[in-house]
C-alpha cells in the first residue's frame, strides 16, 4: 500500500513545492522504479541584450506503473529543481510543470530544447498561461496529451477573493522553485505512456518581457 501526503507549497524566490511522503511498502508486482532524469540547461540572449539561463537540476521520477492494479493505470512522483539566472537586474516568473502523452511523441525539442514566443502544447513550445492545468491527475485516450503545473500558491487578489497562481515570481537577477515527489496520475492510457518536465519563463526587464522554455527529456511511466 503506497500512502502519501500533499502538504502546501511555498513562494518566493528558490521556494519550494514539496510533498510529504509517508511510509510504504510494494510487493514484488507493482514495485515501484526509481528513475534518475538529466535535467537540462538553455541560454537565450534577448532583443536587448539580456542573457537568460533556465536549468533543470536534479531531475528524478520514481513510477509505480499500475497503481489502479488495471493496465490503464499509471503513477509517478516526480521530483526537481528549476534555476533562472538573467545577466543584469530583472525579474519574472517560473512556471514549472510536466507534459504527459498516451500513444503519441512528445520527444520534440530535445532535453536542452526551447524557444521563445508563441506555441501549443502539442509540439516543441510551451506558451506560459494556456493550455495547462494545475494538478497531476489526468484522463488521456490514446493520441491525446495534456500539461499541467507543478505549483498552486493560494493567495488573495485585490479584493480579497481567494486566488491560485501557478508561478513562482522573482526580482533581481536569479531566481528557483523545487518540488519532490509531485504527483502524476494518469488514467484511461492502454498503451504506453510518457512525461516530461518543461520550465516556462516570463522574462521581464526594463526594454523587453518575453517567455523561454526548457524541456527536460522524456521518460516513459510503463
Amino acid at each position: 500500500m503506497i500512502n502519501r501526503k500533499q502538504v502546501s507549497r511555498l513562494a518566493g524566490v528558490g521556494a519550494a513545492a514539496t510533498i510529504a511522503m509517508g511510509l510504504f511498502s510494494t510487493g514484488a508486482a507493482n514495485a515501484d522504479t526509481f528513475v534518475p532524469l538529466p535535467g537540462g540547461e538553455i541560454t537565450k540572449t534577448l532583443s536587448d541584450g539580456t542573457v537568460v539561463t533556465i536549468k533543470l537540476v536534479g531531475e528524478s521520477a520514481n513510477i509505480n506503473p499500475s497503481l489502479g492494479s488495471t493496465p490503464v493505470h499509471r503513477n509517478a512522483w516526480v521530483s526537481g529543481s528549476a534555476q533562472v539566472e538573467l545577466s543584469s537586474d530583472g525579474g519574472g516568473k517560473i512556471f514549472p510543470g510536466y507534459t504527459v502523452g498516451c500513444q503519441v511523441n512528445i520527444s520534440g525539442g530535445g532535453a536542452s530544447g526551447g524557444v521563445e514566443g508563441t506555441a501549443d502544447w502539442s509540439g516543441d513550445t510551451v506558451t506560459g498561461g494556456v493550455g495547462a492545468t494545475s494538478g497531476g491527475n489526468l484522463t488521456l485516450g490514446p493520441g491525446q496529451s495534456q500539461s499541467f503545473y507543478v505549483l498552486d500558491q493560494e493567495g488573495a487578489d485585490d479584493f480579497g477573493n481567494e486566488t491560485h497562481r501557478k508561478r513562482n515570481k522573482f526580482s533581481g537577477s536569479s531566481g528557483s522553485v523545487t518540488w519532490a515527489d509531485e504527483t502524476i496520475g494518469l488514467t484511461g492510457c492502454g498503451g504506453y505512456a510518457q512525461a516530461r518536465a518543461f520550465v516556462s519563463v516570463e522574462v521581464e526587464t526594463e526594454n523587453v518581457v518575453t517567455w523561454v522554455t526548457l524541456w527536460g527529456q522524456p521518460f516513459s511511466l510503463g
